[in-house]
């Protein structure tokens, strides 16, 4: 029996493939919603430009949800914002969004990213410095979780979604190059958030079954996916929304420490797709279950994860804004009923 560790310890053991003491619930995107908001105060879109409110509200997912990590990105447009995108920030109950009608980039040379420059931008900085306060008031004992967007988001960011994906499949070559000119800020913003104090880096990269197959992500993102693991400073937590099972097997290739699974994907179905190559995080329905149904509907997905030996456990992304906060923390209540039923 692996004797009791604090919510880091376990978080950090899970991500390297080692044994804990009970399955780490984790929230590789967004746990914010209003109601977190309103109890301290920290509303958007406030909280996604100012670090104290972003970190006040970033550890609620701790100490209001229970849960074992605690993120402090709850939006994906931090970069694209600091690059020049046009942007609607909204109001606390939606997130801010980059306007996709008005790109920045039309061709691959049009990308000039000077890094130091784009990442001393306000938007950008606020993300490190908001980790550095968690680190301060939680202490050493709860896991935090950073964000960096991949390439292939950044490309829907500053191109516009459907210029982008035509472009991919009609010129290889361009792709290529916009990947390439992108990728290092990918890099550098992880290792940042590495050097701010975060435990684990979340690496969105949407390269979804809904829009690309699974092919073209072996064709541009594996061998991409490998370098990030290499180059970036700690653990990485890959995020693709929607159906992914089709490229598992190729994100298990990446040396990543875990992927972060969508419900359409079935706890099973991903832990035979993935096999040893990478740990999963999985992968609690956010529109049906968390937002819509009730905690007994949350644990039975839970205890699914669980059963299958998926080895964190949270929501499949970010949650809807107004999730109800009994939901969320029956996330956790699940895993402990669990451990406690399975323990010999």
């Amino acid at each position: 029996m692996t004797a009791t560790m604090t919510s880091r310890e376990r978080v950090l053991a899970a991500l390297a493939g080692e044994p804990v003491d009970q399955t780490p619930v984790i929230n590789p995107t967004s746990v914010a919603t209003v109601e977190l908001m309103d109890l301290v105060d920290a509303p958007f879109p406030d909280a996604n430009r100012e670090p104290e409110l972003m970190a006040r509200l970033a550890a609620t997912g701790h100490t209001e949800l229970g849960f074992d990590a605690v993120m402090p990105v709850f939006s994906i447009i931090q970069e694209s914002a600091s690059m020049g995108a046009k942007m609607q920030w909204e109001q606390k109950d939606n997130w801010p969004t980059v306007k996709m009608t008005q790109p920045i980039y039309s061709r691959p040379e049009d990308i000039n990213i000077d890094v130091d420059k784009v990442l001393s931008q306000p938007d950008a900085v606020c993300v490190p410095e908001a980790i550095k306060l968690l680190r301060k008031d939680l202490g050493e004992d709860v896991a935090i979780i950073g964000k960096s967007m991949g390439p292939w988001s950044q490309a829907y960011h500053t191109f516009g979604v459907e210029p982008f994906l035509l472009m991919s499949l009609d010129s290889e070559e361009k792709t290529r190059d916009i990947l390439n000119r992108l990728k290092n800020l990918t890099i550098e913003y992880a290792n940042q958030q590495f050097a701010a104090g975060a435990d684990a880096v979340t690496l969105p990269d949407h390269a979804t079954g809904d829009l690309v197959s699974g092919e073209y992500y072996h064709r541009y993102l594996e061998e991409m996916h490998q370098e990030f693991a290499e180059r970036c400073n700690g653990p990485i937590i890959l995020h693709i929304c929607g159906r992914t099972v089709d490229r598992m097997p190729y994100i298990a290739n990446t040396g990543m420490a875990a992927f972060h699974f969508d419900s359409k994907n079935t706890p099973q179905e991903s832990m035979e797709a993935v096999g040893d190559g990478i740990r999963l995080v999985g992968n609690i329905n956010n529109p049906t279950t968390l937002f819509s149904q009730g905690p007994e509907e949350v644990k039975a997905e839970v205890f699914a994860n669980l059963d299958a030996g998926v080895q964190m456990v949270g929501p499949e992304c970010a949650c809807p804004l107004q999730t109800p906060i009994e939901n969320l923390r029956a996330i956790p209540e699940a895993v402990a009923e669990w451990t406690a039923k399975h323990k010999h």
